[in-house]
């Protein structure tokens, strides 16, 4: 019996220290201290040990623009009579684009010797129809109505004059809205009142504002002011498109609020910027300069103070101002995006509807494009 009752207690109080365990908070464990983390050091023997891979190296810093000085002004500035007005002179700016070239010839070569032949022809008519016909040498007036033979020449003249002007002057406006090809460079020219945005959609994207120079007593002491360098007065901005020499350029140009006209003399280049529609036209520069041209279209009250400079310069330059500019140089051959679909690709076909006058309206969005649907030529 006592070995009994011995057992049962023995029981009971093993119980009861176990339910009395059960119910006691638990107390959190202690956090296990953090190995610190592992720190790569480069020993100098392997540093030294020829054949292995060097460190990563750090990330190449953006070049600087070929075109500015350090203090972010302009280093070329225009040559004399070239690309901008010249007080007192008569006569078209020197043309660097073919198409400007053959403009100028049809204009002085052309057109001009037309013009005073037929005003010398009609200034001697005048004064012989006066003198011979006065009423002192005729008395007694003729009473002739018509003459055969003079309403034929009036009539056939003029239109042979206007038949042999009519194919230089057709030839150069079709060449001047012919497409670019694939390779040329696509600038996006967007007016605003009152000042000019760029883009470059083939060049990662490069955009640019350019508003005009103030002279030196309309501005702060620190703010920047127009230069020589930079070019005349009202015609200097504050930032130059670039383009490279002999490679086609791609203009597309639009607006955001009213209609406005980039124009650029030198390039025998003027086209309306109208907002919601994307007007195209191209030229090739020949030669490197700086060359001036403004808003060519009453867009407001500060019409006049919308300069247009482009910076003419060579591939390789034109390269080193992209790359200074945070954007890529294009893969070669590769089309534009930004360039409307050739007629006849597939791309045309399914941008294109006929509608019930068998009219073809291209569909664009969410602009219009204005191109001749014509064959390509260098300007």
């Amino acid at each position: 019996m006592h070995g009994l009752k011995a057992i049962v207690l023995a029981a009971g109080l093993a119980l009861a220290g176990g339910m009395a365990q059960a119910q006691a908070p638990v107390a959190p464990a202690a956090e296990a201290p953090k190995a610190p983390a592992p720190v790569a050091v480069e020993s100098p023997a392997a540093a030294a040990t020829p054949g292995t891979a060097p460190a990563a190296a750090p990330a190449a810093a953006t070049p600087a623009d070929p075109l500015l000085n350090a203090d972010g002004t302009h280093k070329n500035g225009p040559t004399p009579g070239v690309g901008l007005p010249v007080d007192q002179r008569i006569g078209i700016q020197p043309q660097v684009t073919k198409l400007g070239q053959s403009a100028a010839h049809f204009h002085n070569w052309i057109l001009l010797p037309i013009i005073f032949a037929v005003s010398i022809f009609v200034l001697v008519l005048l004064a012989w129809t006066i003198v011979r016909f006065r009423r002192k040498a005729n008395p007694t007036p003729s009473k002739t109505a018509h003459n055969t033979a003079i309403e034929i020449i009036w009539t056939v003249v003029p239109v042979l004059i206007l038949a042999f002007i009519a194919w230089p002057s057709i030839s150069l406006l079709a060449k001047q809205f012919k497409p670019a090809p694939d390779n040329a460079v696509t600038i996006k020219a967007i007016g605003n009142q009152w000042y000019w945005s760029y883009e470059y959609p083939d060049h990662g994207g490069i955009a640019i504002t350019a508003n005009m120079l103030k002279e030196k007593d309309q501005v702060a002491a620190s703010a920047r002011f127009r230069t020589d360098v930079d070019g005349p007065r009202l015609l200097a901005a504050d930032n130059r498109i670039v383009v490279p020499v002999g490679v086609p350029v791609r203009l597309i140009a639009t607006a955001n609020d009213v209609i406005h006209s980039w124009a650029i003399p030198a390039f025998w280049i003027k086209i309306d910027a109208v907002p919601g529609r994307l007007n195209e036209t191209s030229f090739t520069v020949d030669k490197p300069g700086v060359y001036f041209g403004q808003c060519s279209e009453l867009c407001g009250a500060r019409h006049a103070y919308m300069p247009i400079v482009v910076e003419a310069v060579e591939p390789a330059v034109f390269a080193q101002w992209i790359a200074a500019k945070g954007g890529k140089m294009p893969e070669p051959n590769k089309p534009s995006a930004a360039a409307p679909a050739q007629p006849g690709s597939d791309a045309a076909d399914n941008a294109t509807a006929e509608d019930e006058d068998g009219l073809v309206n291209a569909i664009v969005e969410p602009a219009t494009t204005n191109q001749a649907a014509t064959g390509n030529t260098d300007n």
